[in-house]
């Protein structure tokens, strides 16, 4: 399932190469990843084995076009073809938007690409999946070779539901970013229909400012959580109170007999206080409201163990001392990925479904001398992402 990244208003949508072994999966990745320009492109992570070039999973988040006011990025993975590795296949395939079906266009390879095709069937049908209501493309791949199978019979033995499908030769990518394509439009037009993405952000009233980058939004968002002081009443000569320096405080109309149209009140400037001597200001400076402080978000999702690492964090980030906080949230997350199990931090990753990208970054953050404040506000938002994660599998089991 994809997932929502308020902060940065991202929609992230995961699509899986499946297919048989050597059916040129890792390939089309790997042409993608050469095409897709740099910027719009993570790492790719790949595990070689003996039979197959895919252990566990490729790894390459991809920008593509908005949904609502939201940016989509694409996680593609791949999975191991082979047939005693179902079990990792089945895993990669847990939380799928879409599936490209890479088939081998060999007559050799048909009986390979019909278990294969029968496989995702049942695989996506454990995870509570239909096929046949799941955005699906087929790739025919290998058509630069000689004596491969005619479209015609690739599409009558495995695509008898007339989804998209497309010729690809992998080696020089003729085809593959057309399937990407396609995949894609599905995937958004899916994420439209299931209505996951959150509302607009508000429209700023005519004549405002709009805020510029990450750091002003945070500082308008924390001026706007401030709690809301005393109105401050004018007394000007022993008069009343200027009741319309008060905003939002209703007049009351006196009701009459014949309730005549009541025209608007009269507009009353702000009477400006005199002077105050610092020495009566004083005690209304330094009084303040006595209480627990409440928990941030990321102490209020970490488990037990990470308590201390996650208010530890959230202390740096409000004294402005981000390095201290992304070193603190780094510190964190390896923590929290070690509940996992034993391996190395992408299998831990893996497991858990974690986005590789965003622990990348991080990573690159804590190695660098001068942060700024969305820098450490985007480690809290990965620190937060673990400790979800972790909450959402059960981990650590409460003994």
């Amino acid at each position: 399932m994809s997932s929502v990244n308020l902060m940065a208003r991202e929609v992230a949508a995961k699509i899986v190469f499946y297919g048989p072994g050597l059916s040129g999966k890792t390939t089309s990745l790997r042409k993608i990843y050469e095409t897709v320009r740099p910027a719009h492109r993570g790492e790719m992570m790949s595990i070689a084995t003996e039979g197959d070039r895919t252990l566990f999973f490729d790894f390459l988040p991809v920008k593509v076009e908005r949904v609502g006011d939201c940016s989509v990025r694409l996680a593609l993975y791949t999975v191991p073809g082979q047939v005693f590795y179902n079990a990792t296949r089945k895993l990669v395939l847990q939380g799928a938007d879409g599936v490209v079906f890479v088939a081998d266009s060999q007559p050799e390879a048909m009986d390979a690409n019909r278990e294969s095709l029968a496989n995702l069937e049942e695989n996506l049908f454990e995870h509570g999946i239909r096929l046949d209501r799941f955005p699906l493309v087929m790739q025919w791949n290998k058509r630069d070779l000689e004596n491969v199978l005619p479209v015609e019979q690739l599409r009558q033995e495995l695509n008898p539901r007339g989804v998209p499908d497309f010729e690809t030769a992998a080696t020089n990518g003729r085809g593959v970013l057309d399937t990407l394509k396609a995949i894609t439009r599905l995937v958004i037009k899916d994420l439209r229909a299931k209505r996951i993405v959150p509302p607009p952000r508000p429209v700023a009233p005519a004549g405002g400012i709009q805020p510029a980058g990450l750091e002003a939004q945070l500082a308008q968002h924390l001026q706007h959580r401030q709690p809301p002081s005393a109105p401050h009443v004018a007394m000007s000569g022993g008069h009343a109170p200027a009741m319309a320096v008060i905003p939002n405080t209703p007049v009351p109309h006196r009701p009459s007999g014949s309730f005549p149209a009541i025209a608007p009140p009269p507009r009353v400037e702000p009477v400006t206080p005199p002077p105050v001597a610092p020495a009566v200001m004083a005690p209304a400076v330094v009084a303040q409201p006595a209480g627990p402080k409440l928990l941030g978000a990321a102490s209020a999702l970490a488990p037990g163990d990470l308590f201390d690492h996650a208010r530890a964090a959230e202390a740096a980030f409000m004294a402005g001392n981000y390095s201290t906080c992304v070193t603190a949230c780094t510190d964190a997350i390896r923590r929290a990925l070690a509940y996992a199990g034993e391996g190395t931090l992408a299998q831990q990753a893996f497991l858990l479904r974690m986005d590789g990208a965003d622990l990348l970054r991080v990573q690159g953050l804590s190695t660098q001398s001068h942060l700024r404040v969305d820098d450490a506000a985007f480690a809290l938002y990965v620190l937060m992402q673990s400790f979800a994660r972790l909450n959402a599998v059960g981990l650590p089991a409460s003994e």
